[in-house]
């Protein structure tokens, strides 16, 4: 089986308090690209243990192509996902192999999508029959945004993430334009500066006002201390509003930007070419 999985941007990102387990609460919408995504093959093998000349887990056989990440092949999430599900359900004897297409240390998503398709297709190899429900609470225990893949569509995402709704939004017809600076952001950097406050106006009502006018109003909270620190991810995000964006915001906790053009502004010119952009038609 093979699954692609793709990459989401957050539009608009409060974080609200942080939690007594160490936690912080937020809210932000998540929007799915479907243009940006890994390629996640899991195959059932029928037999316990790793397959030869594969890094594994026992009862699983992991291989990596395409871009290289910053952990080592057992710890990737793709063979946690592997873990968790063998845990709960007791499979075992699978092929994973993770072709890395989506920048890592990104803010995009890119390793959460990949281990909710390892979830999705362990459940349809093993015909487990798991509801959204259940696949949600997999998913969360892997990490916070793990869960939004599962419902792949645009969700208000409250909690640490794994709380969602689905959320109305139709960007159809604009052009999303990603660009991802050669530094990273950690999550601990992200969050070690970070200022939780309750807006006066909560992210949803906010959304709902015309795209064109979310500048300055639909924010990151992250961007703030990130941007001061990162020169070039500052510089990212300027050149996208330079060349015509109506909205651009860091995804997440960064290192990526993104910006959303009129369907009727063609965004490629040579200043956004020079920082090799992620362009898609949405």
């Amino acid at each position: 089986m093979i699954l692609r999985a793709n990459c989401k941007i957050n539009l608009g990102l409060d974080i609200l308090r942080r939690r007594a387990d160490g936690f912080h609460d937020l809210e932000t919408v998540m929007f799915p690209v479907a243009g940006l995504y890994d390629e996640v093959e899991v195959v059932r093998t029928g037999a316990s243990g790793s397959v030869c000349g594969a890094t594994g887990a026992p009862g699983a056989a992991f291989r990596a192509e395409g871009l290289a990440v910053d952990c080592a092949p057992e710890e990737n999430i793709c063979l946690k996902a592997f873990r968790l599900m063998q845990r709960h359900y007791g499979v075992d004897g699978v092929s994973i192999r993770l072709d890395k297409r989506v920048p890592f240390g990104a803010g995009l998503g890119g390793g959460s999508a990949d281990g909710t398709a390892v979830l999705i297709a362990v459940n349809e190899l093993f015909a487990l029959g798991l509801s959204e429900s259940e696949l949600i609470a997999r998913a969360a225990e892997l990490g916070s945004d793990t869960a939004f893949f599962v419902r792949n569509t645009p969700q208000l995402c409250k909690g640490r993430g794994e709380v969602m709704e689905p959320f109305a939004l139709d960007l159809s017809g604009m052009t999303l334009v990603i660009i991802k600076p050669d530094e990273g952001v950690s999550t601990r950097e992200a969050y070690a500066g970070v200022q939780p406050r309750i807006p006066e106006t909560p992210l949803a009502e906010r959304l709902r006002r015309p795209v064109a006018e979310w500048q300055g109003l639909v924010t990151n909270d992250f961007e703030e201390h990130i941007l001061a620190a990162h020169p070039a991810i500052l510089a990212a995000k300027e050149c996208l509003l330079a060349q015509g964006a109506v909205y651009a915001s860091m995804s997440g906790s960064g290192s990526a930007v993104f910006g959303l053009f009129d369907g009727g502004r063609n965004p490629k010119n040579k200043s956004l070419e020079n920082l090799s952009p992620f362009v898609f038609e949405l």
